[in-house]
């Protein structure tokens, strides 16, 4: 499962050093706009899934997709938020 999720950074990150635009992913890496926006909403559609019991894996997929692309976008490294984990993980042993 692990191994989607890194295949899934490894996208993102080629993306934003290719000069294709015309990928989704890049379109979000290039509109920091956009891609703000689009955390928003699909955090948004989540929550509503979660409140009515429907779609959830559907939504809980776009808003990690999203939210990693924004991430990427602005300079927050997965491993990063993983080291940051381990320490908060460490702290409460």
């Amino acid at each position: 499962m692990l191994k989607t999720l890194e295949d899934l950074i490894s996208i993102i990150r080629q993306r934003k050093s290719s000069s294709d635009d015309k990928s989704y992913t890049s379109k979000l890496l290039k509109d920091k706009n956009l891609s703000v926006e689009k955390v928003k909403e699909e955090i948004s559609e989540l929550i509503e899934a979660i409140e009515n019991n429907s779609n959830t894996v559907h939504e809980a997929a776009d808003v990690l997709y999203h939210l990693l692309v924004y991430l990427e976008g602005n300079g927050v490294r997965i491993e990063d938020i993983m080291l940051e984990l381990e320490k908060r993980r460490k702290k409460e042993s």
